[in-house]
C-alpha cells in the first residue's frame, strides 16, 4: 500500500495518537504507527483529526513519523497452534517474542501469531465438486493430543470446491482447498483465517442454556450453578480469592477448552498460572492441562490500551473453538482492570466522564462482551458454547461501584466473595447470602434427570437452613445464643456443619478439590438426615446438649475427607450410625 504523505503523527498523548487532515483511514481500521510500526486502531475520525489508539508503548514516538493503514479492522489469526500457547493482548506469541528479543518485549515486534514453520498432519475432508458454505469443515488436524482442530470455511464465504490438496503435512498458510464462489472468483483456503476481534462470529441459532457447567465446587454446583453458555461475575476485594477461584474453575470445570485472560493482573499471578497449568494433569484425559488451555497475558505493567483489546481477543478465540463444536469457558481476570483502561483512554480523549470517572459507554461495552456468551447451534449444525466467568475487583469491596453494578445487569450468576470468610480461611469465600444464580429454572430438569429429584429437594432445604441461621445470628449478636430455644440452637449447629463441612472446600486435598455431583447429593442427604433425626429428639424434649455430645456433628464436618470420591457406598454406614447413636440417646 502506498503511504499518503499527509498520514504522519500530529500529536501524542500516552497511547492516544492523532493524525491531521487524513482522508485515507476508516473507522476501527488497524494501522501501523511510527517508524517502529507500532500496532494501533482508529477510534475517532473528524474532518480535521483522526484519533488512533496504540496498543504498544509510545515512549520515544515523535510528531512527523508515518502512520500506515492496513485496510482491515483489528483482527486475530485463527488456526492450529493457538492451544498450548501464551499471547499478549493483541495475539502476539510471547514465547516466540522471547526467543527473538529476550525477556523484555521490544516494540513493533513483527512475529506471526501462529508458528508458520510448523508442519501439521492434515486430513482434507472434502472433494472436488462439493458445495461448501460458511462454517463447513474442509480439513482437520490434531492440534494437541486431546483437541482436534477443524478448519472451517470463513462465515461469509460459500462456493464449489474446484481443487483439493491431498492428505499430508502442511504449514498454516499453505492452501489445501480452492473454492469458486457464485461470482466466479477463486478463494484459496489455508489452515488459518482472520477475524475482527470486535465483531461476534455468526451462528445459526442461539439455544436455551439447559446444561450446567460442572465445576466440582460444592458451593457453585449445588447452591449457585452456572449453565454452559452462561455468564457469571466473581466480585471481591483484594485478597478474597478471585484469581484462585478462577484457577480452580479453569482446572476442574467440564469445558473442553479454557481461555484464561489475565487482564491487568500482577505478573507473578500470571507466572503462577503458567507454572500450575504446566504441572497439572487434566483429570479427563490424563494429559497436561496446557493441551486444552490458551493464556492471554496482559499484565499491569503492559501498555494500557492492549488491556482493553485483550478481552476481545480472548472472546474471539473462544468463539472460534465454539464454532468447531467445543464447549469453551473464558476466565476474564479482571474486568475491573479492563474498565480502568477504558477510563484512562477516555480521559486522554477528553470525553465527558460519568460515575466515578468511568466513560458513559461502560455499560454498553460490558454488555457487548457478556452478550457474546451463549449455547448455540453453529453454522455447520454442531452445538457449542462459550461460558464467560468474569472477576470484578471493586475498590474496598464496595459492590455499589459502577463496574460491579453494571456487570450484575448483564450476568445471571453472581458469586460474591466475602473478605471476612477469606480472612477466616473459608475457601471458596463465596458469601451464600449475597450470591445468587438465575439458572435454576433452566437447569433443574437436567439435575432431575441426571442426579435425581432429591438433589433439588436437598438444595432447597440446605438454603433454607442457611437463611434461618443468618436471621438467628442477628439475635445472637444482640443477646447471645444461650437464650435461644433448642430447636433454634439445632439450626445454628446444623448450619455450622453445612458451612464448614459442605461449603468450605480444600483445593489441596485429593478427594476434596473436585467433588462429583453424586457425592455432593449424598453429603447433603447425610447432613439433612442428622438434622431431621435430631429435630425429632428436640421435639421430644431431649436437650440438644446431649445430642451434641454424641460427636455426630463433628464427624459429619470431616465426611468430605473421610469418604473417597470412588467409595460413595460408605455414606450408608453414616446414616446407619446416626440412627443407632440417636436411638441410644433416646433410650438412655
Amino acid at each position: 500500500m502506498t503511504m499518503n504523505n499527509e498520514n504522519v503523527i500530529y500529536g501524542i498523548n500516552g497511547p492516544v495518537v492523532t493524525v491531521k487532515n487524513a482522508r485515507s483511514f476508516s473507522m476501527m481500521e488497524m494501522v501501523y504507527v511510527g517508524n517502529e510500526r507500532l500496532v494501533g486502531e482508529i477510534i475517532g475520525i473528524t474532518s480535521a483529526l483522526t484519533t488512533i489508539q496504540v496498543y504498544e508503548e509510545t515512549t520515544g514516538l515523535r510528531p512527523g513519523e508515518p502512520v500506515v493503514g492496513t485496510g482491515s479492522p483489528m483482527n486475530v489469526t485463527l488456526g492450529p497452534g493457538i492451544l498450548d500457547n501464551i499471547f499478549d493482548g493483541i495475539e502476539r506469541p510471547l514465547k516466540a517474542i522471547e526467543e527473538q528479543s529476550g525477556a523484555f518485549i521490544s516494540r513493533g515486534s513483527a512475529v506471526s501469531s501462529l508458528d508458520t514453520e510448523r508442519l501439521w498432519d492434515v486430513i482434507v475432508t472434502v472433494k472436488e465438486g462439493d458445495l461448501l458454505k460458511g462454517g463447513d469443515v474442509y480439513a482437520e488436524c490434531p492440534e494437541t493430543p486431546i483437541i482436534r482442530h477443524k478448519c472451517m470455511v470463513p462465515p461469509r464465504l460459500s462456493g464449489t470446491v474446484v481443487k483439493v490438496a491431498g492428505n499430508g503435512k502442511y504449514h498454516v498458510e499453505d492452501s489445501v482447498v480452492t473454492l469458486r464462489d457464485s461470482a466466479g472468483h477463486l478463494h484459496e483456503l489455508s489452515l488459518c483465517q482472520k477475524w475482527p476481534i470486535r465483531m461476534p462470529r455468526p451462528v445459526a441459532e442461539r439455544l436455551q442454556t439447559t446444561v450446567p457447567l460442572i465445576t466440582g465446587q460444592r458451593v457453585i454446583d449445588t447452591l449457585f450453578p452456572i449453565a454452559k453458555g452462561g455468564t457469571a461475575a466473581i466480585p471481591g476485594g483484594f485478597g478474597t480469592g478471585k484469581t484462585m477461584t478462577q484457577h480452580q474453575l479453569a482446572k476442574w470445570c467440564d469445558a473442553d477448552i479454557i481461555i484464561y485472560v489475565g487482564c491487568g493482573e500482577r505478573g507473578n499471578e500470571m507466572s503462577q498460572v503458567l507454572d500450575e497449568f504446566s504441572e497439572l494433569v487434566d483429570p479427563k484425559s490424563g494429559r497436561p492441562m496446557t493441551d486444552r488451555t490458551v493464556l492471554i497475558a496482559n499484565t499491569s505493567n503492559m501498555p494500557v490500551a492492549a488491556r482493553e483489546a485483550s478481552i476481545y481477543t480472548g472472546i474471539t478465540l473462544a468463539e472460534y473453538y465454539r464454532d468447531m463444536g467445543y464447549h469453551v469457558a473464558i476466565m476474564a481476570d479482571s474486568t475491573s482492570r479492563w474498565a480502568e483502561a477504558l477510563r484512562e483512554i477516555s480521559g486522554r480523549l477528553e470525553e465527558m466522564p460519568a460515575e466515578e470517572g468511568f466513560p458513559a459507554y461502560l455499560p454498553s461495552r460490558l454488555s457487548e462482551f457478556y452478550e457474546r456468551a451463549g449455547m448455540v447451534q453453529n453454522l455447520n449444525q454442531t452445538d457449542g458454547s462459550v461460558t464467560i466467568i468474569g472477576a470484578v475487583s471493586p475498590q474496598g469491596s464496595d459492590f455499589s461501584e459502577p463496574v460491579t453494578q453494571n456487570t450484575k445487569r448483564f450476568t445471571r450468576c453472581f458469586w460474591a466473595l466475602d473478605k471476612s470468610l477469606a480472612y477466616a480461611r473459608h475457601y471458596p469465600a463465596i458469601n451464600w447470602t449475597q450470591s445468587y444464580s438465575e439458572y435454576f429454572g433452566d437447569l433443574d430438569p437436567w439435575y432431575t434427570e441426571h442426579v435425581g429429584e432429591d438433589f433439588i429437594k436437598y438444595r432447597r432445604k440446605i438454603s433454607n437452613i442457611l437463611q434461618e441461621e443468618n436471621q438467628l445470628m442477628e439475635i445472637v449478636k444482640l443477646i447471645g445464643s444461650d437464650v435461644l430455644p433448642d430447636d433454634q440452637k439445632l439450626i445454628i449447629e446444623t448450619a455450622r456443619v453445612i458451612r464448614v463441612g459442605f461449603l468450605q472446600q480444600n483445593a489441596f486435598h485429593a478427594d476434596d478439590t473436585f467433588v462429583p455431583l453424586e457425592k455432593q447429593k449424598l453429603m447433603m442427604k447425610v447432613i439433612l438426615h442428622l438434622y431431621k433425626k435430631a429435630k425429632q429428639l428436640v421435639a421430644a424434649s431431649i436437650p440438644i446438649s446431649g445430642i451434641m455430645e454424641s460427636g455426630l456433628f463433628e464427624k459429619l464436618i470431616k465426611i468430605k475427607y473421610d469418604i473417597p470420591n470412588n467409595k460413595l457406598e460408605l455414606f450408608d454406614d453414616y446414616i446407619k450410625e446416626i440412627d443407632e447413636t440417636l436411638s441410644h440417646i433416646v433410650n438412655a
